[in-house]
């Protein structure tokens, strides 16, 4: 190689590195939305099957804190950043059917916020954003 090419391999590299650098960020921060959905929408679901083996209007602010915390204490730090007790709704019990008669639980988290490690990329906002209704329901004893 000539020395004139060395120089124009650094010129492209800087050239294109921010691209890169834009890319690797956007790429981790839509992992990291994943992951915390996929660690609420569990975490949901955990709270409901402990409901849907409990009588009927009963633990709830277990399940609740089992959905935050992880836990039925309720102590600790929340499973994901900022999820609260107060973003989790009152679980409804429903019972549908004639024949068989079916009861059902069903818990809800509202308004969970996705909150990025950088909130904007050379001006583009990156979030937060929030996440529509994770629900979850099962059936439980009548």
């Amino acid at each position: 190689m000539k020395n004139g090419q060395y120089g124009a391999a650094l010129v492209e590299f800087a050239l294109i590195l921010p691209f890169l650098l834009v890319l690797t960020l956007t790429v981790t921060e839509f992992g990291r939305a994943m992951h915390e959905y996929n660690l609420v929408t569990k975490s949901v679901r955990d709270g409901v099957r402990y409901l849907s083996i409990q009588t009927q209007n009963t633990h709830t602010a277990e399940a609740a804190n089992l959905i935050v915390y992880g836990n039925l204490a309720g102590t600790g730090t929340p499973l994901a950043r900022g999820l609260t007790l107060a973003k989790v709704q009152a679980p409804v019990w429903q019972t549908t059917g004639t024949n068989p008669l079916i009861n059902t639980v069903t818990v809800k988290v509202s308004n969970y916020q996705f909150q990025p490690l950088v909130n904007t990329v050379f001006g583009v906002p990156l979030g937060p954003f929030t996440y529509s209704d994770i629900t979850a329901t099962m059936r439980a004893p009548l």
